[in-house]
């Protein structure tokens, strides 16, 4: 049989698996959200798992994603090549990381099959590798000139300015270079101050502490569940401390499969982040989640989920799974919450403080799932209450196509909400309803 004729026949058994699945499912369980989610009883997919994911379109003409009600959504800027996160400069220019997942040479029959799909649903491709800057000048609400700040980088996404440096998180490390307020443009190569492993989760979210002193880093892991073992995942599944005047990188938090948004909530002082969670156990088995990060904690990964829930399929470390810290806020299932932003109340009206967060969405669920900005409300420091939409309509009522995906969020120099969208190629802009452009 031909590699070719071998992945049809994978398709189809996957095809069937993921009907199979959403005849077993629907109807079965409530999603798992909240702080106390109802999680389904593990289905392990075995070499098999759902695969489904929806072509990348793209924003047909004068179509805008749905804004909630008493919000309004115009393009801040559109054109770029696969926009994944924001940092907004204190002069008020809007720095966007393009980078994307690169191609690579499959290691099995599924593997084949979720880098074609990935590649059809524009989550993977050539990385354009760059920094851009967003000016709006005129303050209309719509970046009316654009530079390219920083090129040659290598996968760039988090980025942060601490005094006078600007720090970069390549996939393969921290990156610092000498700022001076307006510029337009960074050159030189910087210096490399950490180094870590690329390949598998790639993103290197980064952000300082209050006090300037610590920059915290966001590491996921290569595999889904330590599936080459635990030595190539030394350093990784983790959220890093980086000392800004000693030079010196320690463990934070491990047991995070896949950290990327961080942020800070400021009335208990506490480090959140969003974590994507493992796959092949079923759709809504285990969720992602929003949670705050002890320093020292343990969160599971690749042991357990959602406390001590153990994964039958990884060999066990007891001691560990004794230690693992549960979750704070479930997410749905395989919602692939990427960008993470505290909103303080008023910043959107009608919504108080709490967390929004950008749903890339999923591509290994028989019901797709994310593909929204939603927001989390807070009280006393705490998650408290449902989530709600911020933005919704990313996704064709079939689920075939995808006009835009949720990734990097923050506010933007106006108060705006500013979010990424990597397939549509746009930073959105969501303002009160009849607020002017």
């Amino acid at each position: 049989m031909s590699f070719s004729s071998a992945f049809a026949r994978v398709v189809a058994v996957v095809g069937g698996a993921a009907r199979m699945s959403r005849r077993l499912t629907q109807g079965a369980h409530e999603p798992a959200w909240g702080n106390g989610p109802r999680i389904p009883e593990a289905r392990p997919q075995g070499s098999l798992p759902t695969l489904k994911m929806p072509t990348a379109r793209g924003w047909p003409d004068g179509m805008l994603p749905a804004a909630a009600p008493g919000l309004r959504v115009n393009a801040f800027a559109a054109g770029l090549d696969h926009p994944r996160w924001l940092q907004v400069l204190p002069n008020g220019d809007v720095l966007v990381a393009e980078a994307t997942s690169v191609l690579r040479s499959p290691r099995s029959l599924f593997d084949y099959a979720m880098v074609s799909t990935m590649r059809r649903a524009g989550a993977m491709g050539v990385s354009a590798n760059r920094i851009i800057l967003l000016r709006d000048a005129d303050g209309d609400g719509v970046a009316e000139t654009r530079h390219v700040f920083l090129e040659g980088l290598n996968q760039p996404f988090g980025m942060a300015l601490v005094g006078d440096t600007f720090y970069v998180g390549n996939t393969d490390g921290l990156v610092a270079f000498p700022y001076v307020p307006g510029a337009t443009r960074l050159t030189g190569p910087g210096r490399v101050l950490a180094r870590f492993k690329p390949g598998g989760h790639w993103t290197r979210s980064l952000l300082p502490s209050p006090d300037g002193r610590t920059l915290y880093i966001a590491v996921g892991s290569l595999t889904n569940i330590a599936d080459e073992g635990m030595a190539v995942e030394e350093g990784r599944a983790a959220i890093h401390a980086y000392d800004l005047a000693s030079g010196t990188l320690r463990p934070f938090a491990t047991g995070l499969r896949n950290p990327v948004g961080m942020a800070w909530e400021p009335r208990t002082g506490a480090l959140w982040t969003v974590v994507n969670e493992r796959d092949g156990l079923g759709d809504e088995t285990p969720p992602d989640y929003l949670t705050s990060v002890r320093d020292g904690g343990f969160y599971g990964w690749p042991y357990c989920y959602w406390g001590r829930t153990v994964d039958d399929r990884v060999p066990q470390d007891p001691a560990l799974v004794a230690q693992a810290l549960t979750p704070d806020y479930a997410l749905g299932g395989h919602t692939a919450s990427l960008g993470l932003c505290w909103l303080p109340a008023g910043t959107l009206p009608g919504f108080p403080e709490g967390m929004a967060i950008g749903q890339h969405g999923s591509w290994n669920r028989s019901t797709l799932s994310g593909y929204k900005l939603v927001f989390v409300p807070f009280a006393e420091g705490r998650p408290a209450g449902p989530a709600r939409d911020i933005l919704s309509g990313f996704l064709a009522p079939d689920e075939r196509e995808s006009y835009g995906r949720p990734v990097g969020v923050t506010i933007g120099p106006d108060g705006s909400v500013l979010m990424a969208d990597d397939v549509g190629n746009v930073v959105w802009r969501v303002t009160a309803a009849g607020s002017g452009a």
